[in-house]
């Protein structure tokens, strides 16, 4: 089951927050980053992700840092994001996440 109920910690300016389960059967491990930020790149917002909702959070558009994190399956990513088209940066993140990057 996936929790992709998304969030605004703060109703006028804070970031929208959201997690969902790592489905593929190797984690985010290279492909999977990479594939990450370039769907993180396509947008403006800023979007960082971790695995807890208390942080520590990554930057979602350096591969690097991405790869860093080494979720494995079955871990839960958080996602915060801010900016004026962070609504569909969450959507596109949590639906890439939530299909297995295409691999699952």
């Amino acid at each position: 089951m996936h929790d992709a109920h998304a969030s605004r910690t703060d109703e006028t300016s804070g970031p929208l927050t959201a997690s969902a389960v790592l489905v593929n059967k190797v984690g985010l491990h290279a492909r999977p980053s990479v594939k990450l930020t370039q769907c993180a790149k396509s947008f403006v917002a800023k979007i960082e992700l971790a695995l807890t909702g208390d942080g520590p959070w990554t930057d979602a558009k350096s591969p690097v840092k991405v790869m860093r994190v080494k979720a494995p399956q079955g871990a839960t990513l958080h996602f915060r994001v801010t900016g004026p088209d962070g609504e569909a940066a969450l959507a596109a993140v949590l639906a890439l996440v939530r299909d297995g990057f295409g691999e699952a």
